[in-house]
């Protein structure tokens, strides 16, 4: 049977911090999930690390899972605690800095296609 969400345990609890760990200077990333529609993917920030300023197709939402950080859309700051979640919109220039160690879960939903005519 095909797995849609891969790369984790299926039917039975788990924390979703401890599916990635913390790398002195880096950005650690697991794909959960990925095709044309949707991006599921948790990632460990180090201290200070970033993902720059960048755009995407389709709605960004991040869930804060640990730590503190500090999301950039349009040029204005948004500081993200544990629990919190905030929208990146489509289109729109936005980025990631984490403040301290920052775990977080991204998921991202892709416009449907439409053909030639506009119609979906």
């Amino acid at each position: 049977m095909d797995k849609f969400i891969k790369n984790i345990i299926h039917e039975a609890p788990i924390k979703l911090t401890d599916e990635v760990s913390y790398q002195p200077g880096q950005i650690v990333s697991k794909t959960l999930a990925q095709n044309k529609h949707h991006s599921l993917t948790i990632f460990a920030f180090d201290k200070n690390e970033e993902i720059s300023t960048h755009s995407s197709d389709g709605d960004a939402m991040v869930i804060a899972l640990d730590g503190k950080g500090k999301i950039t859309i349009n040029e204005k700051e948004y500081i993200l605690n544990q629990g919190e979640s905030i929208i990146m919109p489509a289109k729109i220039p936005h980025a990631v800095f984490a403040m301290e160690k920052f775990k977080m879960l991204l998921i991202v939903i892709f416009p449907e296609a439409t053909n030639k005519s506009g119609e979906q």
